[in-house]
């Protein structure tokens, strides 16, 4: 994913510079294929921004998965919202 989409949005303007940064990391990592990995990747990021002390709100997440399924296929944009749901589950759960 290339990183100016996370940096010149102008909806992202309000994030700290940590946060920003963590997300530009987290857009340029390698994410798994199957569904099945997905969780346990997305756990994995939360857990290592929880380490850096590194926190988003509810607002800033759906926020962030708007920013992110904007250059998704319709394929991709089903998949990130089923992983939004599963983690508001469990969270909830």
């Amino acid at each position: 994913m290339d990183n100016n989409i996370l940096r010149n949005n102008p909806m992202l303007a309000n994030i700290s510079p940590e946060k920003l940064q963590f997300l530009m990391n987290f857009a340029g990592s390698k994410k798994p294929a199957e569904m099945k990995d997905m969780m346990p990747f997305l756990l994995a990021t939360m857990n290592s921004a929880k380490s850096k002390n590194i926190q988003f709100s509810e607002s800033e997440t759906d926020l962030l998965v708007s920013v992110l399924k904007q250059n998704m296929s319709p394929e991709e944009a089903e998949k990130a919202d089923k992983i939004m749901k599963l983690m508001r589950e469990r969270k909830s759960g």
